[in-house]
């Protein structure tokens, strides 16, 4: 009996690439004759010609499955439902603007059937903006350190995952998950290959500075406990120097009582760095207190509007 390959693609007006990464997959897999092949694309509510040209796709060749949103469910969560859709023994994660390399399954397939249950790509060099892609390298690096999970720098989602893999992440029942930190708290038999990210051909990315910032937040908050006990020291500290800046005043006035004028420059500093520092671990609660909110809701990762091919 042949094994399952299971291709998983989120997508969102990507009506550019669509039809251009059907085609190179299907030359991928023609090389895997004894492996039979489904493509799982999920759509988040398209405004654009991506949906017509699945469907298309889906009426020529029945391996194309289509799951259709009722709105858009956002970048988290949409294409984590899509994973756990696929019933492949062996289950590939690849966005739809060809920045994951379709050739890459290739190796993806020869790694897990020598025994690698997770077969990661690792984006080591890129051809998009070199500033961008230094902060996101220096922010996966800043996260590892601080996380209490060992998480992978360089690591989009973008691979292969064994079919016990994708199970475990059935049963982990998270409303919004960081699939990057779960892979990485899994941490089964991982096989990294490093690859270079191609720069994107056409259309536009969907990756806005919201999107990037949820990530990084959902990473955050997800994975370390850190930030909080940044606060509660800086805090402790904080209240340490004002007392003691306040007492050497005290002195300094009782010793010199006539000549000694405080003025209101210390003050008003001193009033606008405390208030920064208590907005911006505010803000850092309200990221945590947020994130227990969504597990308390405990929605439904997606509504799905229709399904295609799926019978």
């Amino acid at each position: 009996m042949k094994k399952l390959i299971s291709i998983v693609t989120p997508c969102y007006n990507e009506e550019e690439n669509v039809e251009e990464l059907h085609s190179q997959i299907l030359q991928v897999m023609a090389e895997f004759p004894d492996y039979d092949i489904e493509h799982i694309y999920i759509d988040n509510a398209s405004t654009d010609r991506t949906v017509p040209l699945l469907r298309k796709l889906a009426a020529k060749d029945k391996r194309v499955k289509l799951i259709l949103n009722s709105r858009n469910f956002g970048h988290i969560r949409s294409p984590f439902h899509g994973l756990l859709q696929a019933r492949g023994d062996a289950v590939v994660y690849m966005v739809s603007d060809l920045q994951d390399p379709p050739y890459m399954i290739k190796e993806f397939i020869k790694k897990w059937e020598e025994g690698g249950k997770i077969v990661i790509g690792i984006k080591n060099r890129s051809e998009e903006s070199r500033m961008f892609f230094l902060f996101r390298s220096m922010y996966y690096r800043i996260l590892r350190r601080m996380s209490e999970v060992p998480l992978i720098d360089d690591y989009t989602g973008f691979g292969l995952y064994d079919q016990r893999v994708v199970e475990i992440l059935r049963q982990t029942n998270d409303p919004y998950p960081y699939l990057r930190g779960l892979i990485a708290d899994i941490n089964l038999d991982v096989v990294r290959i490093k690859y270079t990210q191609p720069k994107r051909k056409r259309g536009i990315t969907k990756n806005n500075f919201y999107t990037l910032f949820d990530m990084a937040m959902l990473g955050l908050t997800n994975n370390t406990k850190i930030p909080l006990r940044v606060a509660t020291i800086l805090g402790f500290i904080t209240a340490t120097i004002s007392f003691l800046v306040g007492l050497f005043y005290f002195i300094y006035k009782l010793c010199d009582w006539q000549d000694f004028s405080l003025g209101l420059a210390p003050l008003v500093t001193g009033m606008f760095f405390l208030g920064g520092v208590q907005l911006l671990f505010l803000g850092i609660l309200g990221e945590y207190i947020g994130a227990i909110y969504t597990q308390v809701l405990h929605r439904p990762l997606v509504i799905e509007k229709e399904r295609i091919n799926f019978d």
